[in-house]
């Protein structure tokens, strides 16, 4: 089996910032990662990430906010990309 693309979106704001979805399963977990999904969520603008979700290899399940990188305790996509939409609308505010 080969890493199927599940779900790609981007949506750029009038304001220059930018939101990336990218969601494929696996044939097997990313190491640490448990799960049989790769992910990476973005937002930000060129070249500055303010918020992020992803799990790299050897270091697992990551949230990114404002340049600090703390561990996710990923449990489904749907909580995921809740967690992530609200970190989103926290930084955007009523823009």
């Amino acid at each position: 089996m080969r890493a199927a693309l599940l779900f790609h979106e981007r949506i750029e704001y009038s304001d220059g910032a930018i939101v990336e979805m990218v969601l494929w399963r696996v044939p097997s977990p990313v190491p640490p990662s448990r799960h049989g999904l790769k992910y990476r969520l973005f937002y930000g603008r060129f070249r500055v990430r303010e918020v992020g979700y992803d799990n790299e290899r050897g270091k697992g399940d990551r949230r990114h906010f404002r340049g600090v990188e703390t561990a996710y305790a990923f449990s489904t996509v749907e909580q995921l990309m809740t967690d992530f939409w609200s970190d989103v609308r926290t930084l955007r505010g009523s823009k």
